[in-house]
């Protein structure tokens, strides 16, 4: 694993995530403050160890970069090769998006009168920097790309659980969902969590 010049950034946030997440705020203001904590944090593209930003040919990977000991919340880092994607998901906890390397867009859903999914406003294109919020209260079903067709894109996500063992739903067009449990894309943390034994998309 390459070590990374500043790895004390990911340990400072850790601690004032922590701290704000003790003081119990409602959820609003938590997203609020946590987006700024997050904001700072991918301002800087300097550590990040190479180990978590491995994209592969294949599919897009979640690398496990921090786990709350009370399961409060996780850090994960997303890398997107490029044109990858994720299918249209929701994740059932908050979560804050920041992205770090490269560019996203993310296109938001809600259910129609019938049921089906239709795409909420415009996509949301997400830079170096930027931070984008997600919950069951704010909006929680969107579809997830890399913004470029021939480079790798990183964004950070962090969540209000541990979010590689949370049952969560991907969806179809017509709203139908099929649930699963996504673990992470970290050799050494298979997903231990899914009990189903039935193989599901990873997220």
């Amino acid at each position: 694993m390459t070590q990374a010049a500043h790895p004390e950034r990911l340990r400072a946030f850790i601690g004032a995530l922590a701290e704000l997440i003790d003081g119990h705020p409602r959820e609003g203001d938590l997203l609020h403050r946590g987006g700024k904590l997050l904001a700072q944090l991918v301002s800087h593209d300097d550590w990040l160890p190479d180990e978590f930003a491995r994209p592969d040919p294949e599919r897009y990977q979640q690398f496990l970069l921090h786990a709350d000991s009370r399961e409060r919340f996780c850090i994960v880092s997303f890398v997107w090769g490029p044109g990858q994607s994720t299918p249209i998901h929701d994740h059932r906890v908050w979560g804050l998006i920041g992205m770090l390397r490269g560019a996203e867009f993310s296109q938001g859903f809600e259910r129609g009168p019938d049921g089906r999914l239709v795409a909420r406003g415009e996509p949301i294109q997400l830079v170096p920097g930027q931070v984008e919020a997600v919950s069951p209260k704010v909006g929680d079903i969107h579809q997830v790309s890399n913004a470029y067709s021939d480079q790798v894109s990183i964004s950070i996500h962090v969540y209000g659980a541990n979010i590689g063992a949370v049952r969560r739903a991907v969806y179809q067009p017509d709203g139908s969902e099929k649930l699963f449990i996504s673990g992470y894309s970290n050799a050494f943390l298979p997903n231990i969590w899914d009990l189903s034994k039935e193989k599901s998309p990873a997220l």
